[in-house]
């Protein structure tokens, strides 16, 4: 089901320089073709929920199969959207505030802008920022953790790399093949 009162609500908080959570870090996606999606519960994968799902909007059909699912796509929204948020109904109703700004900042991050070989943001003939999908930092983005805090699991990373390493660098070199024949 459609969430436009998600994409409003982003607009005006995250997105708009005079938002009260606004975030620069997302500034290329002002102009971006995006919408929100509810689903109606979470789902797993590889044992972990999915909570909210960012997705580049791909007709991976032909035939009445494609033609079906930009209809859905044009009922939905009035269009076929570049990208598409989609959010776990059953966990939004009952998270915290800081949880869902979390989850929506950390779907937001997974749309950023396309750079070229040095490093430079592309756009496109319109002069719009090129936009495509990237994967996490670590387990997070390192931009949700500096806003929200660290997360349980985060949390338990961030300890464990604030410990000595348990196996020196140093025994490494020492034990490894390659690194004995670069002393030699």
């Amino acid at each position: 089901m459609p969430a436009s009162d998600v994409g409003e609500w982003l607009n005006q908080h995250i997105l708009s320089d005079e938002g009260d959570l606004y975030n620069p870090d997302h500034q290329h996606l002002l102009e971006a073709d995006l919408c929100f999606l509810w689903a109606s519960n979470a789902f797993e994968k590889k044992g972990r929920s999915v909570l909210g799902q960012a997705e580049e909007v791909a007709m991976r059909a032909g035939g009445w199969q494609k033609a079906r699912m930009e209809q859905q796509m044009y009922e939905w929204f009035g269009r076929v959207p570049q990208f598409i948020i989609t959010l776990a109904a059953d966990y939004c109703s009952q998270c915290s505030d800081l949880e869902f700004c979390a989850l929506i900042e950390h779907e937001l991050y997974h749309i950023c802008q396309a750079t070229d070989e040095f490093g430079a943001p592309k756009f496109t003939q319109e002069g719009q920022p090129k936009l495509k999908l990237r994967g996490h930092d670590v387990e997070e983005f390192v931009g949700v953790v500096r806003r929200y805090g660290a997360s349980r699991d985060v949390q338990e990373m961030i300890d464990v790399a604030n410990q000595p390493a348990e196996v020196a660098h140093l025994d490494i070199a020492r034990a490894c093949g390659t690194c004995m024949l670069r002393l030699a």
